[in-house]
């Protein structure tokens, strides 16, 4: 919600759209597709939608670089939000190593 907010208050002209669109899909995509992992049938389709979750939370870390860096939207309103994204790119990491983890015991 907070990114569908942001992109909300985003200025209304061409680069702002774009850039706005591009973190808008990648930053509700970080939710859906971990929906989607957790509703998996086994650790090796968990792996790989938590895989999905690592790129976009990491996409929707750029686009709010490429806000910040072109001028769009200063840095200080993204802060929380891009502290967020990279929060959530280090619980996919970890929970995609555990998992794998898990595989591998499980194989053993």
């Amino acid at each position: 919600m907070r990114v569908i907010r942001m992109v909300q208050a985003l200025p209304r002209n061409r680069i702002a759209g774009v850039i706005g669109d591009q973190v808008l899909r990648s930053g509700t995509s970080v939710g859906a597709n971990y929906r989607g992992a957790c509703r998996s049938r086994s650790q090796a389709e968990f792996v790989s939608k938590m895989h999905i979750v690592l790129e976009e939370a990491d996409e929707s870390q750029y686009w709010m670089e490429l806000l910040v860096e072109s001028h769009v939207m200063p840095e200080a309103r993204l802060q929380s939000l891009m502290k967020e994204a990279e929060e959530l790119v280090a619980i996919a990491v970890a929970s995609i190593n555990t998992a794998r983890r898990k595989q591998k015991t499980t194989k053993a």
